[in-house]
């Protein structure tokens, strides 16, 4: 799962001396767990809607499409919102969003209309963006800053969780209960997920935390854009292609391995729990992998391991293919944290601009699984994924090379 990452905050603490920081820091592992269950619910849907609806695999991936068009346009707008009423009230504002989203569920299956789903997804997404660039802060500030990074993984990490959890739900609460022509079984679940939004968000306005503001960025980088950090355009291209292959190996993860083993979707559902489980496990281990690897060999390494192992998924069959694919997850672990680090390394100032692009290249996920969907559809599952090959042979190339800082500014004098 994709986060938007912020870059670093100041803050004013008005917390009391003593008070301990772990009441906060549980809310926001809370928060974090139900940004990466509600997201990977998404890969619960596809099959789900597909059946209910008898759709197509391109009209399937519209779920997906958008959700994740949402960060391209709301996560800078979000950011601006943010920055005036606080990020506090972000955090709260977006549960309550994402709330309203999953109650729209409730008519959508009422009147089993797909653009109404749709719309609910969209509204969903909407508060997740606001969530996730309001929390990021905090996370940074609940504590001492020399273990700033590691309560950043391990709070992320608790998201991981929850992408594990969500597959498993989705099988053992939706899909038993999949018919074609129908959607009811989304109404409940949907509606039991805005209950407990609502209730983190009431704590969440109770508790007291600390006042955070934007620091005041310096740059020995000179003037001009962000945009004109070599660095950054092709990084933001990385991020946007990786979000892209993330989502569309996940997306369509439960229909390929119940196509490639002869097993039913409620079946193959809980396999997808491995594929994100694989890459909280890679990101636990990138830890301390990273301390004696150069982030950008580690990163080009991986683009080639994932490589390789959607080939061996195209051209072999049964337990193989699917073991393939699902093992992919482990090489997306480390990709997203690096692929950031990297392209904002040198911009000084522009780190706020930075992060924001970074932020909308997240909606690589709308535009790269519809591409995949359209592609299963008109020729075959082997033709589909070479569309993630791609996307990790571009990642490749920037960890060899297109990680190089180099800006028109810096040619130019």
């Amino acid at each position: 799962m994709a986060n938007v990452l912020m870059p670093e905050m100041s803050v004013r603490n008005e917390i009391p001396a003593g008070k301990s920081y772990l009441p906060a820091l549980l809310s926001l592992a809370v928060l974090y767990f139900m940004l990466g269950f509600i997201t990977c619910l998404n890969d619960t849907l596809i099959p789900y809607f597909k059946e209910g609806f008898t759709l197509s695999y391109t009209e399937s991936s519209l779920v997906q499409f958008y959700f994740f068009a949402v960060y391209g346009i709301f996560s800078i707008p979000a950011g601006r919102i943010i920055g005036r009423i606080g990020y506090r009230k972000g955090m709260v504002i977006g549960f309550l969003v994402a709330a309203a989203g999953a109650l729209l569920f409730y008519p959508a299956a009422l009147l089993h209309a797909y653009y109404l789903f749709l719309g609910a997804l969209f509204v969903v997404a909407v508060g997740i963006v606001f969530m996730q660039v309001s929390a990021n802060p905090y996370i940074v500030v609940l504590g001492r800053p020399e273990t700033a990074s590691s309560r950043m993984n391990l709070i992320q990490s608790v998201g991981s969780i929850g992408t594990i959890v969500a597959p498993l739900f989705g099988a053992a609460v939706i899909l038993p209960n999949m018919t074609a022509g129908g959607s009811s079984a989304v109404k409940y679940p949907y509606a039991g997920i805005a209950l407990v939004l609502v209730v983190i968000s009431l704590i969440l306005w109770k508790m007291k935390l600390p006042e955070v503001k934007p620091a005041i960025e310096e740059s020995s980088a000179g003037g001009g854009s962000a945009l004109s950090f070599r660095n950054l355009k092709l990084g933001a291209l990385a991020i946007f292609f990786y979000v892209g292959a993330e989502v569309a190996v996940g997306s369509f993860l439960t229909n390929y391995i119940a196509d490639t083993l002869a097993i039913t979707e409620q079946e193959a559902n809980r396999y997808v729990s491995f594929y994100w489980g694989a890459m909280l496990a890679g990101r636990l281990a990138g830890v301390g992998i990273l301390r004696f690897v150069q982030p950008q060999k580690l990163l080009a390494l991986n683009g080639m391991a994932a490589i390789a192992l959607i080939l061996i998924s195209i051209f072999s069959s049964g337990t193989l293919a699917v073991w393939s694919l699902i093992s992919v997850g482990l090489c997306n672990s480390v990709m997203f944290a690096i692929i950031f680090s990297l392209s904002v390394n040198g911009l000084g100032k522009h780190m706020t601009q930075a992060s924001g692009i970074l932020s909308a290249a997240i909606s690589g996920g709308a535009v790269i699984v519809v591409l995949q969907g359209w592609l299963i559809d008109s020729a075959s599952w082997a033709t589909a994924f070479i569309i993630p090959v791609l996307c990790y042979a571009y990642i490749v190339f920037y960890g060899l090379n297109g990680f190089r800082s180099r800006s028109r500014i810096a040619k130019s004098v």
